[in-house]
């Protein structure tokens, strides 16, 4: 096999991973972003054979050195392992040099979330305020609570997605991997209340509301991730609590609240779609955290 230059690798990496392994668009547009990058390091046309694992620290180094956090790193390291098993396992090389790099150390974060009382008065600013669209946008507020979806799966379900009579719904969740959710009562009221005031919306000012996502834009367009997180921003802003808060702390909150009222970790696993429980288990200590916070607040002897 002739001399196969870091360009074509990457090129024929990419369309193998999108085509044959069919991962969703979010993972192909990180891992391209990703050997962007290590091209930038190395230059397109490097021979593949004579980059070295020296040549894979460098950029490592380089990155480290802009700033870039540890979970960027640790990604751009896990897209240059993928590339090179995929360069090896095909003989586009004979030694893989991506075997020796190793992953940098994450610091350990507490995930941003809400309280009980701050989701239920966030839950209820839309009919306070009257910002955007009241109904549509308590709805949004009302799925993240109760299914712990990602942004990405809330925008991307379709009516048809709901079963049960809205009870529950199938999500597609990331690595084409299917999910269940569930709508509680407030939830499933505010799904049933959004339907049937987009249904005369559209209808009194003639628009073709056909486009079967669950939920749109004020002009009957599937709502985007930026859309809905222009949505949040209005209602935790200024005119709403004065807490902004991202899509992915209602997620949190979701898993939070689940633990902390004795829901096992491995259900909570499920419902978030964790394909690792070591990722959910963050929550536990969060919640143990919540534990001893409330002891320290709330028994006699803790108080000084």
């Amino acid at each position: 096999m002739s001399e196969v230059i870091l360009h074509t690798a990457c090129e024929d990496f990419i369309e193998y991973i999108a085509s044959v392994r069919q991962l969703s668009d979010n993972t192909i547009k990180s891992y391209s972003l990703d050997l962007n990058r290590l091209q930038e390091f190395l230059g397109q046309d490097a021979p593949l054979s004579s980059i070295s694992t020296e040549d894979l620290n460098f950029c490592i180094a380089h990155l480290s050195s802009e700033g870039k956090s540890s979970a960027s790193i640790n990604r751009f390291i896990a897209a240059v392992r993928t590339l090179f098993f995929y360069c090896r396992k095909f003989d586009y090389i004979k030694k893989n040099p991506a075997l020796e790099i190793k992953t940098v150390r994450v610091p350990k974060y507490v995930p941003a979330f809400l309280t009980q009382k701050e989701i239920d008065e966030l839950c209820r600013q839309p009919e306070l305020k009257e910002l955007l669209w009241e109904k549509r946008d308590k709805a949004i507020f009302e799925s993240f609570y109760s299914t712990g979806c990602r942004v990405s799966e809330l925008i991307s379900l379709k009516i048809s997605d709901l079963e049960y009579d809205g009870h529950s719904a199938i999500v597609h969740g990331k690595g084409g991997k299917d999910r269940r959710v569930y709508f509680e009562k407030d939830a499933l009221a505010s799904l049933k209340e959004y339907l049937q005031d987009r249904k005369k919306k559209f209808s009194s000012q003639n628009i073709n509301d056909n486009s079967g996502m669950l939920f749109v834009n004020q002009k009957g367009g599937p709502l985007t991730s930026g859309g809905v997180r222009y949505i949040l921003s209005r209602y935790t802003g200024k005119d709403g609590t004065n807490r902004h808060i991202s899509p992915h702390a209602l997620r949190h909150t979701f898993a939070t609240i689940m633990l902390s009222s004795g829901a096992d970790i491995r259900v909570v696993q499920k419902f978030l779609g964790h394909s690792s429980i070591s990722t959910t288990q963050r929550y536990t200590h969060l919640t143990m955290q919540q534990l001893i916070n409330t002891y320290m607040k709330s028994h006699p002897h803790a108080r000084v």
